[in-house]
């Protein structure tokens, strides 16, 4: 039985990653703030919050049956009690994606969390994505491997303006 914690973190996940996902939650861009201040659902903003996020590191490698794997960033999220892996793909989201973050989340889950923590959470983050490939490469139950879909966004040149005048 899952405790009543790791069910609202699966919840939140679960209503996080099945629409069409705004992945500016990452602590890697400006436009971060500005996504912040616009959610009102308490509990989703402490997930998005960049002080939530401790980063782990980038091209985490580990090691087994002589193979060698690299997680392309790590971060541990303190609110949700939790590892987060990001593995960034440049193209259209293929099975196989899944399936390697699924190899990483269940190295993670089995070797480096500790029994106090919550499942891994892991996050492909592609430039497209199907949603029929996602739905039948995971399975139903799934609460711990998500696919979001990236875009672009430059800012106006009035929003870069103000950017450099609030930051000077």
């Amino acid at each position: 039985m899952r405790n009543s914690g790791e069910q609202q973190k699966s919840s939140t996940m679960m209503r996080i990653f099945n629409s069409e996902s705004d992945v500016s939650f990452l602590p890697i861009s400006w436009t971060h703030y500005s996504f912040l201040i616009r959610i009102k659902d308490e509990v989703e903003r402490q997930f998005y919050e960049v002080e939530s996020f401790f980063f782990g590191g980038r091209q985490v490698r580990f090691s087994f049956n002589e193979e060698h794997y690299f997680v392309d960033l790590v971060f541990y999220n303190r609110f949700l009690k939790c590892f987060v892996l990001l593995d960034l793909k440049i193209g259209k989201l293929k099975h196989q994606d899944l399936g390697q973050m699924q190899m990483y989340v269940n190295y993670y889950d089995r070797f480096i969390k500790k029994n106090d923590e919550n499942n891994t959470i892991g996050i492909v983050i592609c430039k497209t994505k199907e949603d029929a490939i996602v739905e039948i490469t995971l399975p139903e139950n799934n609460r711990q491997i998500f696919a979001a879909q990236y875009e672009t966004i430059l800012p106006s040149k009035k929003e870069l303006v103000e950017l450099i005048k609030n930051n000077s």
